[in-house]
């Protein structure tokens, strides 16, 4: 495998969506993995483009077809990574990143322990507390469950290999590149990658 999987997990309101956005923008060699969710399209979401859209029964299908890399149930929703997408792009040398919650994070260490994982954390509590009540999209309960959900996800940061603190977008998203440039230079990314070049010379 030359290619290197990269898994993002962060509470809601940590900026995740926002970092990769950006980084798939400034580097792109790294492509993004689409998941399959049962949860509804969002407005200006495209099927294929945000998320794979299926019904809950499809998506039970697949996971009894054992064509998840991993999944999870989220705020009451599936969600899911391909398998053999996955494979299929390490393979040939293509950067993956997936954007995921820990509990997925989990089930891509299982198959693919050399995964580099990055958690992305808000600056406090009551940023992210503001963050949230800023979008104006969820009533004041929804809040609070997420809230609550983004505490219980913290408590996982220990899981992942790297932690970037979302304070100024600017600075994160330059740590974010920094992790990725330098895991290209790793000794097995560069030995996989450049394999005649090492058999020449060692």
């Amino acid at each position: 495998m030359a290619g290197n999987l990269y898994v993002v997990a962060a509470p809601s309101g940590a900026g995740k969506t926002t970092l990769v956005r950006l980084l798939l923008e400034q580097e792109k060699a790294v492509n993004l993995s689409i998941s399959y969710t049962t949860r509804a399209p969002r407005p200006g979401e495209e099927n294929g483009r945000e998320y794979h859209f299926v019904a809950a029964e499809e998506f039970r299908a697949m996971i009894a077809r054992e064509e998840f890399l991993e999944w999870a149930e989220v705020h009451g929703n599936y969600y899911g990574t391909s398998k053999k997408w996955i494979a299929d792009q390490l393979a040939v040398d293509r950067d993956v990143l997936l954007e995921i919650d820990w509990q997925g994070a989990q089930q891509v260490r299982q198959l693919f322990p050399e995964a580099i994982g990055i958690f992305i954390l808000p600056p406090s509590m009551e940023e992210l507390t503001r963050r949230l009540t800023g979008r104006g999209t969820d009533a004041a309960e929804v809040i609070a469950r997420r809230l609550a959900a983004a505490q219980a996800e913290m408590r996982h940061v220990g899981e992942f290999d790297y932690v970037i603190i979302n304070d100024r977008l600017e600075q994160a998203l330059d740590d974010l590149r920094a992790i990725v440039r330098a895991s290209r230079l790793s000794l097995g990314a560069q030995r996989a990658r450049h394999a005649a070049l090492f058999a020449r010379m060692f």
